[in-house]
Parts: C-alpha cells; sequence; structure tokens
C-alpha cells in the first residue's frame, strides 16, 4: 500500500483572508499585508524560551572554541547568511565562528540556482565538517528542506547540536534534529511565498538568537556596541560618541583616550573606569574573553559597571 502523502505545509495553503487580492486598491493590499504580519511577532514571541535555551548552549559551546552554522535554501539560506556575515563588523567577531551556509553556494545569494535544495547530499558534505563543540541551526519554512536535512544528519553524527527553524509544526525534516522552534505564522498572503511572513519571523529569530549570543559572549557593554569594528569615518564618530557617552567624557577628552589606546574603544572604556595603564587594560580584556564588564571586575576596587 502507498504511502499517504504528508500533510501540506501551513506556509503552503492557501490564506482565506487575502482570497481576493488582486481585486484590493494598493492600500488594501498593503493593509491585508501589514495585517497578517501581526501574526510575526506572536510567532517569535511563542519560541522565546527555546530561543533563550538555544543561545546558552550556543554561547557555552563558543568558549570552548566552537562555531555556529546556519543552512538554509531560497529566502532561508540568505537569511543565515546575512545574519552571519553582520556579526563580523557589528561585533567583531572573528571570520569562521558563525556562518551561513546556503544551497547552490555564492550563487544562490542573487540567483536561483536549479536543484540546489533538492541535494541532501551537498548538506551532509558541509554539515559533517562540523565537530561535538558546534551548533548546526537549520532553516526551512516548509521544514522539508533536502538540503537542510542532509546537514542536520551529519552534523548530528559528528556530534553537534542540532536545531531546526521552521514555520510548520509538522515539519518532516524535525526528526533530523535535537530540537524544533516552530515560528508558526501560518498560510502567506501570497500563497507559498514564504519571502513574507515566514521569512519575517526567521529574520526576528535569528536577530535575537545572534544579538542574545554576541551579549552573553561579552559583545556588548550596557546597551552599548563596544565592539563595532571602525572601518570608516561613520563607525569612527561612533566610537567617539559612545565612549563621551559611557565614560562622561567630552568630544576631545574621548578622542586623546582612544588614539592612546590605539583606537581600540573597549581598551578605552576599561582604562577610563578601571584606571589603569591602556597595555593592562588590553591585558585584562584578553584574559576575559573580551569582555569589559569582566575586565572591569578583575581589577580591586574600580567602581563596578
Amino acid at each position: 500500500m502507498a504511502e499517504s502523502p504528508r500533510p501540506l505545509s501551513p506556509t503552503e495553503q492557501r490564506n482565506p483572508r487575502s482570497a481576493g487580492l488582486d481585486e484590493l486598491d494598493t492600500l488594501g493590499v498593503l493593509k491585508v499585508m501589514n495585517g497578517e504580519d501581526q501574526a510575526v511577532l506572536t510567532a517569535v514571541a511563542n519560541v522565546l524560551p527555546q530561543l533563550a535555551e538555544l543561545v546558552d548552549i550556543a554561547a557555552k559551546r563558543m568558549r570552548r572554541g566552537g562555531t555556529v552554522h546556519y543552512f538554509g535554501a531560497g529566502t532561508s539560506g540568505r537569511l543565515g547568511v546575512l545574519d552571519a556575515s553582520e556579526l563580523l563588523p557589528t561585533f567583531n567577531l572573528e571570520p569562521g565562528r558563525v556562518v551561513g551556509h546556503i544551497a547552490g553556494g555564492q550563487a544562490a545569494l542573487v540567483n536561483a540556482v536549479e536543484n540546489a535544495e533538492d541535494s541532501a547530499d551537498d548538506g551532509r558534505r558541509v554539515g559533517g565538517e562540523l565537530g561535538p563543540d558546534d551548533v548546526a541551526i537549520g532553516i526551512a519554512a516548509s521544514g522539508s528542506t533536502p538540503y537542510v536535512r542532509g546537514a542536520l544528519e551529519a552534523a548530528g553524527e559528528a556530534g553537534a547540536h542540532t536545531v531546526l527553524i521552521s514555520n510548520n509544526p509538522q515539519a518532516p525534516v524535525a526528526e533530523a534534529a535535537a530540537a524544533h522552534i516552530v515560528l508558526d505564522t501560518g498560510p502567506e498572503v501570497v500563497t507559498g511565498s514564504t519571502r513574507l511572513k515566514a521569512g519575517t519571523a526567521q529574520k526576528l529569530t535569528l536577530n535575537g538568537f545572534s544579538t542574545a549570543l554576541m551579549i552573553a559572549l561579552g559583545r556588548t557593554w550596557r546597551n552599548l556596541m563596544v565592539s563595532v569594528v571602525a572601518t570608516n569615518d561613520k563607525l569612527r564618530e561612533r566610537t567617539v560618541r559612545i565612549l563621551c557617552e559611557a565614560a562622561d567624557l567630552s568630544d576631545a577628552e574621548a578622542r586623546d583616550l582612544l588614539e592612546r589606546c590605539d583606537g581600540e574603544l573597549k581598551t578605552a572604556l576599561v582604562v577610563s573606569f578601571a584606571s589603569v595603564t591602556p597595555a593592562t587594560a588590553a591585558t585584562l580584556l584578553e584574559d576575559n574573553d573580551g569582555s569589559v564588564r569582566s575586565a572591569i571586575a578583575a581589577v580591586p576596587g574600580p567602581e563596578n559597571a
């Protein structure tokens, strides 16, 4: 007897609330889309406990030298690559610590690569390169992408912690992962167009995951972007403003301190709050995984940040 077909993913079902979409004027279309987008925030809010658990697992493994890898195809793959690529300039994260993999490789970032997402072997090849201290996060709206399944299976066999982020409560690929984070956004306004609600929910989830991860690893101080890589005039001016605000310094004082610290904002903050030399501040940061808060706390007697 032939097997019964799997239930259609909610992301592929028709949305009755947008049935007459092409009969509406432009404002009407946008109102329908905006109304449907309200479900995104609820979907993300519902998975925050699971997301927090994933952040804690990833932070623990990264402190041991492990890495985080996103695997996806199409929109999901692009979102993973985007999130990973933005961590270096924002948090000065070393290359290779959080990596985005998309089915079809670099070419798939701007053009659809035929049949790439259907290759479980390609996913297994990349996922098999992970190790016991790593984390593999599969991203798939329908939760059925063979590339993602292959990557998660191979990563799990190699000892990595595996998680699927999908928009389908019955995602078949979930059986290949240790955990399944379901963003239940329902049918799309345009049937099957998962770049809409599903993709938006994935983007918010990845934003939350990677930002909370960087905070856990000491890449911020209070709510300030103290690990920013000042690669242009705008960012160099931002480091001056951050130092002025954080340490209550004048513009001239902040610029002078940054110059003495070779432009390193974290070093300047430790110098300012712990009353140590730039060399000592740099050593304290190195000994405390780059955390400004921990570096300051390691000095006997300074004001606690």
